[in-house]
C-alpha cells in the first residue's frame, strides 16, 4: 500500500449472547499481521454498540462474528443501525456458522461475503484490500 493513503481499519465485532470468540480473534490477527488496524469489540455487543464502534472508530470494514444462529435477526438489525449513524456505506462482512441460504439471503441485503469456518485468512484478507480498493477509487 502506498504512503499516501490510511491503513484500513476493521472492526471485528460479537453480536449477542454468543461467547465462542476464538474465529474472531484468529481473523483479527491475520488482519493485523497484513497491516490493517483492527478494534476488537469484544464479546456480546448490541448492535447499537456496535454501530457506535463503528462511527467513532471511522472504520471502513464491519466484520461480524457469529455461532449462535440468531445471524438473520442481528445482522440486519446491525445493518439498520449503521445506517441510521451514517456508516451503510461500510463494507460489512460476516463469518460464522451461517447456512448457505441465509448466506445468499444477507449477501443480497447488502452483506458483502459471508465466510464459513475454515476459510483460509488470506481469503479474507484478500477480499477487504479488492473491495477496499475499489471505494477508494
Amino acid at each position: 500500500m502506498s504512503g499516501d493513503k490510511r491503513r484500513i481499519r476493521v472492526l471485528v465485532a460479537k453480536p449477542g449472547l454468543d461467547g465462542h470468540d476464538r474465529g474472531a480473534k484468529i481473523v483479527a490477527a491475520a488482519l493485523r499481521d497484513h497491516g490493517m488496524e483492527v478494534i476488537y469489540t469484544g464479546l456480546h455487543q448490541t448492535p447499537e454498540q456496535i454501530a457506535r464502534t463503528a462511527l467513532q472508530e471511522d472504520v471502513d470494514v464491519v466484520g461480524l462474528s457469529i455461532h449462535s444462529g440468531s445471524h438473520m435477526t442481528l445482522f440486519p438489525l446491525i445493518h439498520k443501525e449503521l445506517a441510521k449513524v451514517g456508516m451503510d456505506d461500510v463494507l460489512l462482512i460476516a463469518g460464522g456458522i451461517i447456512p448457505e441460504n441465509d448466506r445468499k439471503q444477507l449477501e443480497a441485503s447488502g452483506f458483502g461475503r459471508i465466510f464459513g469456518p475454515g476459510t483460509p485468512t488470506q481469503e479474507i484478507v484478500g477480499y477487504i484490500e479488492a473491495e477496499i480498493e475499489k471505494k477508494r477509487q
